[in-house]
Parts: C-alpha cells; sequence; structure tokens
C-alpha cells in the first residue's frame, strides 16, 4: 500500500509539471481567489482596530447652564460615578475651558480682543466615558430623565453631545464590508472550481490513452484517479503560498499609505503576527477548492 502511494503521488508530480501552461494557469486563478480571501482577512482586521479606536474615543459631553455652581456640576459628577454604565467623568470648569481656549489662540488678536469684551462665554462641562460603547445610549436616557435632575427639580443640564453617529457609521461601514468580503470571496472560490475542474479534465482527456493501457492491466481505481486529485493538491499547496507571498507587500503598502491616520492598524505587523493562522487559513482553503474540482471532474469525466 505504501508503494502504491508513492507511485501516486510520484505520478501525480509528474501530471502537474508535464501539463505545464495548463497546471500554471490554475495556479493563477487558485492564487487570485487565495490572494482576496487573504486581503479580506485583513480588511476585516483593519476596519475593526478602526472602529475599537473610534470608540475608544468617543465619550458624552455634558454642558452646564452659566448659572450652575461649582457644587452643583461636583454633585452631579458623584451621581453619574454611581452608574455602573459610567467608567470615568472629567470636571472641566469654565475657567479651565476659557484659558484653554485662550491659549490655543494667544496668536489671534481678534479672537483675543473679542474675548476681552465679552468675558468668559464658556461653560462648565463633564466628559463622560463608559465602561463599554454600548452603554453609551442608557447614559445618554439618563441625561435625558428627570434623576438628571439636581435636588430642588433644577435642570442644569444646557447641552449633551454624544459622537453616537460616528460609531453607527463605521459599524455600518464594516457590517456592509463583511457582507460585500463574503460574497466576493464566494465568487473567487466559484470561479476557482470552474477553472481547476476545467484544468483536471484537460488533464484526463491529455492522458485517455494512459488512462486506457492501465485500465487493460488491471491498475486499481485508486491509482487511476489518485494522481488528478494529488495534481489539484499541489496546485492549491503553490496557490497558497504565492498568496502569502503576494498579502506582504501589499500589507505594507497599505501600512505607508495608512500613515498618517491616528490609530490606523499596522498590517504589516498583524500578517507577521497571525502570519501561522493566515498560513493555515489559505492553505486548508486552497486545498479544499482545488480537490473539490478535482474530484468533481473526476467523477464526470473519468468513471471507472
Amino acid at each position: 500500500m505504501l508503494d502504491n502511494w508513492k507511485r501516486i503521488i510520484r505520478s501525480g508530480f509528474v501530471n502537474f509539471w508535464r501539463s505545464g501552461v495548463v497546471s500554471l494557469s490554475s495556479v493563477i486563478v487558485l492564487t487570485v481567489t487565495l490572494f482576496v480571501i487573504g486581503s479580506l482577512i485583513l480588511a476585516q482586521a483593519f476596519l475593526a482596530a478602526s472602529l475599537e479606536e473610534i470608540k475608544a474615543k468617543v465619550d458624552i459631553s455634558v454642558s452646564f447652564q452659566p448659572d450652575a455652581t461649582e457644587e452643583e456640576v461636583l454633585a452631579f459628577k458623584q451621581d453619574l460615578l454611581s452608574l455602573p454604565e459610567v467608567a470615568e467623568v472629567i470636571y472641566r470648569s469654565r475657567d479651565q475651558e476659557y484659558n484653554d481656549f485662550k491659549a490655543r489662540n494667544q496668536d489671534n488678536d481678534l479672537i483675543m480682543r473679542s474675548l476681552e469684551e465679552v468675558g468668559n462665554p464658556f461653560m462648565a462641562r463633564l466628559n463622560i466615558t463608559a465602561t463599554d460603547p454600548s452603554q453609551y445610549e442608557n447614559i445618554a436616557a439618563f441625561l435625558q430623565s428627570e434623576s438628571a435632575l439636581v435636588a430642588g427639580g433644577r435642570n442644569i443640564i444646557y447641552q449633551v453631545n454624544f459622537k453616537k453617529a460616528s460609531v453607527d457609521a463605521l459599524s455600518t461601514i464594516i457590517i456592509a464590508t463583511q457582507r460585500v468580503s463574503f460574497a466576493l470571496a464566494l465568487l473567487a472560490v466559484f470561479v476557482s472550481l470552474i477553472v481547476t475542474f476545467n484544468t483536471i479534465s484537460l488533464t484526463i482527456y491529455i492522458s485517455r490513452e494512459e488512462i486506457s493501457v492501465m485500465r487493460l492491466v488491471g491498475a486499481d481505481n485508486r491509482y487511476i484517479r489518485g494522481p488528478f486529485i494529488v495534481e489539484g493538491i499541489i496546485a492549491g499547496f503553490f496557490a497558497a503560498w504565492l498568496a502569502l507571498a503576494l498579502l506582504y507587500p501589499s500589507a505594507i503598502w497599505v501600512k505607508n499609505a495608512t500613515s498618517g491616520i491616528s490609530g490606523s492598524l499596522n498590517l504589516a505587523t498583524y500578517y507577521l503576527d497571525h502570519f501561522t493562522s493566515l498560513a493555515l487559513t489559505l492553505l486548508l482553503a486552497g486545498l479544499f477548492v482545488s480537490t473539490l474540482a478535482s474530484v468533481l471532474a473526476i467523477r464526470k469525466h473519468l468513471r471507472i
């Protein structure tokens, strides 16, 4: 049995190299398919990292009425900290806001003169960070409820700013990208199946005289079918490594293209850190597609 397996594998390699251009076309199409799949994996990682980065920067900013006292604002801060959804609350007084604005615009004479005339137009502010991004809506609901009123029933909140739209927009983009990516991956796999199927079919046709001789001398069915499956496996194996080799320079290009974007994922580093899982995924995908196409071609054109 071991000798038979050796002969089958050897015959598969011989047929693969002998087919030349036919085998090369199968490898190229499989490489493109696996490259698309690998690119989609990296793209999803990039988008997911971008979403997490935006979520980390999202907070709720609460501005207070000009007549709200510091004691009232600090008491309200303590009420917020008692909520399980709140991780951190940073207090910014009117004077802090005013001094920071002056420092940022100290070279603008018009703004500085305007501030001297109107005084301090800023309001005290609280920046609220949630324990989890999904909790921001609960915090926003609390701020709009009667529970947010200070003692005596006075509402000291002037405005609530919540950058929920940016998170929702990116989440929608990621979901849409995942769906499009899945459709593209299916299309690429389908094209690869067709091309590999036709490649193995052509190889069977070219080898029809050898197959007839093997049948006449009583060759085992596995020995006749096996080399064609081995051909498909070889094509999938080479295609997976070629796709991996092409992904790395692509990841470097994306890294350089996004170097100016704050918090963007370094895809080159991600590629190296997850090389094993990427290689295993592409190898399994390549072997699955090529083997399935080989089996289908054998079942249709090689009836024994």
